[in-house]
């Protein structure tokens, strides 16, 4: 079950999303994203949130649509991206690409990722997607398709990774810890057309910034 998530965040060019949704089984809107899904001619699954940033003439759209919206209260403890997410795995979806997550706010792309990390230590695939970059939460291994000069960093998400593994790099790396306090994986680069990371224990976010636009559903 392939999920994508349309956060209400930044996009750019939103010509440059349309490759996402022929294999997506299920199309999810946290508020605000449903504006970006009437602009690219996509009808959601559903649409989560509390509603208030959507706009009315596409309100009126997806209601006549029959789209299914899940209103919740302004003041609330979760996100709308979070009740996203919750959405998703109650649909069992085993990989999620979320749209709208990456920009200038970098609180809010903080929490987006820090949203997703449980889902993701249930083995579930996590991609944050734009066309500049990637960010692929890893708790085992992912393979992914790139170019020559690439550039790809890894981080740690825990206190401690063990058993990093960085392969189809200029610097390869092989069974060593990354702390958190020291963030030295970073602008490694692919040296061929696909890299792989690994790692043990702990949770990775491994960052691409892809020359070329590819589909983000990994193999």
């Amino acid at each position: 079950m392939k999920c994508v998530i349309m956060a209400n965040g930044e996009y750019g060019r939103i010509d440059l999303y349309h490759h996402l949704f022929s294999s997506a089984d299920l199309v999810l809107c946290a508020d605000g994203g449903a504006n970006y899904a009437f602009a690219m001619g996509v009808v959601p699954s559903m649409i989560i949130g509390d509603l208030d940033s959507i706009r009315p003439e596409v309100r009126e759209y997806f209601t006549a649509k029959q789209v299914e919206m899940r209103k919740y209260p302004r003041r609330k403890d979760y996100t709308d991206t979070q009740l996203a997410l919750s959405i998703a795995n109650r649909f069992d979806a085993d990989e999620i690409v979320l749209l709208g997550t990456l920009g200038k706010r970098l609180d809010h792309t903080l929490a987006n990722i820090f949203s997703s990390l449980e889902l993701a230590r249930q083995g579930i695939k996590i991609m944050h997607y734009s066309p500049e970059c990637v960010v692929y939460l890893v708790t085992k291994n992912i393979v992914f398709k790139g170019c020559q000069g690439d550039i790809v960093s890894v981080l740690t998400l825990s206190e401690e990774a063990q058993g990093v593994y960085e392969k189809g790099f200029e610097y390869q790396v092989e069974d060593i810890v990354m702390n958190l306090e020291n963030p030295y994986g970073i602008s490694n680069e692919l040296t061929g057309k696909s890299g792989e990371v690994s790692v043990k224990k702990g949770v990775l976010a491994v960052f691409h910034y892809p020359q070329e636009i590819s589909s983000p559903f990994t193999e």
